[in-house]
């Protein structure tokens, strides 16, 4: 097979112990007017009021943009931008978990480019770069300091929305494993089964016809040599370490397995994208008001049952990174670790009702941009059947 790949990545990105003391000298390159976007909570914390005081001594000017939520509400996202004109930023700094860092990427795009956040749902819609960003992430899991997508909740939709485009990655990603040690135990579980489940997805995702437009055409061009490299060193990564982290917070060496493993599974879902778990979280997620993390990695192991036809040499490959003897001990090995830390083995225990399996059958089969990345095809049919099973928790019922 001809190697063909893509990566797309921020212009820098440290990663190690104490590297968040770098952000005041890499602020001081980008801009002079910074916009830092975190929570309420993290606001107050002295790790954040410290960054906050490092870029100030770089003479920059400062204002905090304490208004991030979970999920991003878009007129979360609107108000904050809104707030932030008369500062006239040059430069935004999103410091947080998921949300802290897509709420930043929202801002730093309304304000380069004015419009409201609907103007760019989808792929490709952003006409041009957005102002200079750099993200600190605080958790180890969605990996948007490394990725091209920003997801927001819109209340006039039922499903989650996504803003992808190149243009959304972040100028620099500091990931500092010591801003995650702090992280309790359940929030560390459900942030690296979302790792381990964007790493699994990219590197199992289906291929697509190799074209010389392929990448300026799409956000998610599918699995590719690059990606696919990535996405194993992730895997090994987060199964050496998520457990871990989740029963000693204070492991060092873990933390920085999984915050490692977690930016890695970001640059391969990246450009490869994710699949049917992700399309079928969005109806769960929105139906049962769970944690994205907790729905896709309870979905993960009957999204491989349903694959595993299309995705035995994949198998083989992860059961090697991860020590295993064969490809078909590792879909029994993943949803064991994904329930010894905690993850609901069911969607009727993440709390679906029974009579809404058809409903998320069809919603799922209408997110198409992931259904068509799955790397085995699945219909109406097909997927009525998969969600009945993860109800049930019972793979065997996948076929």
């Amino acid at each position: 097979m001809d190697l063909f790949g893509t990566i797309r990545a921020p212009r820098e990105l440290l990663f190690g112990f104490g590297q968040r003391h770098a952000v005041g000298a890499m602020a001081r390159r980008l801009g002079q007017r910074a916009l830092m976007v975190t929570d309420a909570r993290l606001a107050g914390d002295p790790d954040f009021v410290a960054l906050a005081e490092s870029v100030r001594r770089e003479g920059l000017e400062v204002r905090i943009e304490a208004g991030a939520l979970p999920d991003v509400p878009v007129d979360s996202a609107v108000a904050c931008a809104k707030a932030a004109r008369d500062f006239a930023p040059d430069l935004v700094i999103g410091v947080g978990g998921g949300s802290c860092l897509d709420l930043a990427k929202c801002i730093a795009l309304l304000l380069a480019h004015g419009g409201r956040p609907q103007d760019y749902y989808g792929e490709l819609k952003v006409p041009g770069p957005v102002l200079p960003l750099i993200a600190l992430p605080t958790t180890a899991g969605t990996g948007s300091e490394v990725t091209p997508v920003a997801v927001l909740s819109d209340s006039e939709r039922s499903l989650k929305v996504g803003v992808s485009s190149p243009h959304l990655i972040p100028t620099v990603a500091i990931c500092d494993p010591e801003l995650t040690m702090t992280c309790p135990p359940g929030l560390t579980a459900i942030a690296g089964a979302d790792a381990l489940t964007h790493a699994i997805e990219a590197f199992t995702a289906g291929r697509r016809p190799v074209s010389a437009s392929l990448a300026t055409e799409r956000v998610f061009i599918g699995k590719n040599a690059m990606s696919d490299r990535l996405a194993l060193q992730a895997i090994a990564l987060l199964w050496e370490g998520l457990e871990a982290a989740c029963t000693d917070g204070a492991d060092r060496a873990a933390r920085e397995r999984v915050m490692m493993g977690a930016t890695f599974a970001g640059l391969a879902f990246g450009v490869a994208g994710t699949a049917a778990a992700h399309a079928i979280q969005y109806p769960i997620g929105a139906t049962t008001h769970t944690a994205h993390g907790t729905g896709v990695a309870c979905l993960m192991p009957f999204v491989m049952e349903w694959n595993r036809p299309a995705i035995g040499p994949e198998l083989d490959e992860i059961a090697q990174a991860i020590g295993l003897p064969c490809g078909d001990e590792v879909i029994p090995a993943i949803a064991a670790l994904f329930e010894r830390i905690g993850i609901p083995s069911s969607l009727r225990s993440l709390g679906l009702q029974e009579d809404r399996i058809d409903w998320v059958a069809d919603q799922s089969c209408g997110i198409e941009r992931l259904i068509q990345n799955n790397p085995r095809p699945i219909d109406r049919t097909g997927m009525r059947r998969l969600v009945a099973a993860a109800y049930a928790g019972d793979r065997a019922l996948v076929h």
